[in-house]
């Protein structure tokens, strides 16, 4: 294991930063999973507007769930949300950065 990875590890496993959530993937069985959640508003820029939108967006390993796919479901405190967009992996290819909308 890598250096990185081992960090990574560490991460996801510290109970201030990781989290425990449920994914369920697509007609798939639930399953408990480590997620660092990053929930921080977006800005984006629309032409000469600026448009602020508060967004929901959590880090998930790929060693627990290797294909996360839009419409897959993930609770998070009791709150249930769907995978939207393509997620993205990390240069490593150990995390997968998710965008989440409300179920």
């Amino acid at each position: 294991m890598s250096a990185f990875a081992a960090a990574v590890e560490l991460l996801f496993a510290d109970p201030n930063i990781g989290r425990e959530a449920s994914y369920t993937s697509d007609g798939g069985a639930p399953m408990l999973v480590r997620i660092v959640s990053r929930q921080a508003d977006a800005i984006t820029d629309f032409g000469d507007a600026r448009l602020w939108s508060e967004t929901t967006r959590i880090d998930l390993r790929v060693a627990e769930v290797p294909n996360p796919r839009p419409g897959d479901r993930i609770e998070i405190d009791g709150d249930g949300f769907l995978i939207q967009g393509e997620p993205v992996r990390d240069r490593e290819r150990l995390v997968w950065t998710i965008d989440l909308r409300p179920a």
